[in-house]
């Protein structure tokens, strides 16, 4: 036994050792611009802010109800369970509230009390929602908010409120932001990239764009899924315009014998209230929920078919995310505990906004573009993020990372915290508890300025 742990030793040391000395690889060039649209490139963007309203022809939305009219069901497995996905059970009560309680106009009017825009980017449309404080007359704090996947700006529908009028919506005494919440390239309502290679870096930079045309040379950031990817990767390539970053969910490119001790000794290393299922545990989640991100990352364009033409079945494929990703411990209930944390209307609404744009296929393709070919995504993933950074870490989460293995790439956390309910998709489920970490956030970033003399 003593000289298996001496063994043991001596690798986790020659381990390290490797991981003091290895250099930290050259910082890649940075392309100052792109051209995502048809045909050849303009000499300049039409930097025009339009506004935007969500409108879907009536035509539309009487073309879907045929569809769900139309579903074909399969038939389960007899005493089945959600391990095997959706019931067709459940799929008949989701077909049912669709056609005849969920009110698409209603949910259109809910969008549409943000003020959206739209203005185009190195050749493509980027539609945006940007919401002020209600009382800003002059300079406001800008927050650049990003979704991920398989959601839309429609998870921020909760938090909006809480972030712009803070005193009126359960946090007084503290200063509003002016939040632009932009929908991806390819997601929503935002046109989708017409060449391939369009990937978070890419978007970054069109986004450090959008907040220059919209008078912001510095802004906070706040990210999950995606939009945790791309905001970080706009605080290690542009770092003179962020202020500060918050994430919900980190990314983690963690020396190797870290990793490692990480997997033989947790307990020497996890922090008192974080939740890590083990090794074996993180692999088995990683096995078990990953195929969707084999299948874009390789394929994207052959499975958008389906879903792009069958509504059910684009409904089945993103609701069993948000119920998976929202509590992974409910694959032995019939729906995946997805009502439980939701209203139908809520999730049906991000359905629908993938549905009435089409956006499936090219959200998908996103994976494709990023994950097809790691190289370049490690290279940048190796240099520190300098800025200040808050990150939280819901309990729920369905690939959380160990704080012990985040903070080799964020070198100047401000603030991290371990909460006991929550999940992927926050903004939405626990608004309020994500909310509060990134006021407490700013406070610590406010307190830090009056300390330096900045503020």
């Amino acid at each position: 036994m003593l000289k298996l742990l001496v063994v043991a030793a001596l690798c986790l040391g020659g381990l390290y050792l490797l991981g003091v000395f290895s250099p930290t690889p050259a910082r890649p060039d940075l392309k100052p611009d792109g051209w995502w649209g048809r045909g050849p490139k303009k000499a300049k963007d039409d930097e025009t802010i339009k506004p935007f309203k969500v409108n879907i022809p009536q035509k539309d939305l009487d073309d879907l109800d045929k569809r769900l009219a139309n579903t074909r069901l399969g038939e389960d497995l007899e005493e089945s369970t959600f391990e095997y996905g959706f019931q067709v059970g459940f799929m008949k009560q989701v077909i049912d509230h669709w056609r005849n309680k969920f009110d698409w106009r209603k949910q259109e009017a809910a969008l549409n009390t943000f003020p959206q825009f739209t203005t185009n980017i190195e050749g493509i449309d980027v539609h945006f929602i940007r919401v002020k404080p209600p009382s800003s007359k002059g300079p406001t704090k800008p927050l650049l908010m990003v979704h991920g996947w398989p959601g839309s700006i429609w998870e921020f529908y909760k938090i909006l409120p809480m972030l712009t009028d803070p005193a009126n919506n359960g946090f007084p005494g503290n200063e509003g932001f002016e939040v632009i919440c932009p929908s991806i390239p390819g997601y929503g309502f935002s046109e989708a990239p017409h060449h391939r290679g369009f990937n978070t870096r890419e978007a970054g930079r069109m986004f450090v764009k959008l907040m220059a045309r919209l008078g912001h040379d510095r802004f906070y950031m706040q990210g999950g899924d995606w939009g945790s990817a791309i905001t970080t990767d706009i605080a290690t390539m542009y770092p003179q315009h962020v202020i500060a970053l918050h994430l919900n969910s980190a990314i983690a490119v963690a020396a190797q014998w870290k990793q490692i001790a990480l997997s033989l000794m947790p307990s020497l290393f996890l922090e008192e209230g974080e939740h890590y299922p083990g090794f074996f545990g993180q692999f088995s989640i990683l096995l078990r929920e990953s195929g969707y991100m084999h299948l874009q990352a390789t394929r994207p364009d052959t499975v958008a078919f389906s879903l792009n033409d069958s509504p059910v079945g684009l409904a089945a494929y993103i609701l069993e995310k948000i119920a998976v990703w929202t509590h992974s411990d409910s694959l032995l209930t019939k729906d995946g505990d997805l009502t439980k944390h939701y209203e139908l209307d809520e999730v049906l609404t991000n359905v629908m906004i993938y549905w009435v744009s089409g956006s499936i296929g090219s959200s998908m393709r996103f994976y494709r573009e990023n994950l097809y070919d790691l190289t370049e995504n490690y290279a940048w993933a190796k240099i520190p993020v300098e800025v200040p950074v808050g990150l939280v870490f819901f309990k729920q989460e369905i690939f959380n990372n160990p704080f012990f293995l985040v903070k080799d790439r964020y070198s100047n956390i401000v603030q991290h915290s371990f909460l006991p309910h929550g999940g992927h998709f926050a903004a939405m489920q626990v608004p309020h508890a994500l909310a509060q970490d990134f006021f407490s956030f700013v406070e610590k970033i406010n307190e830090a300025k009056t300390e330096k003399g900045e503020l």
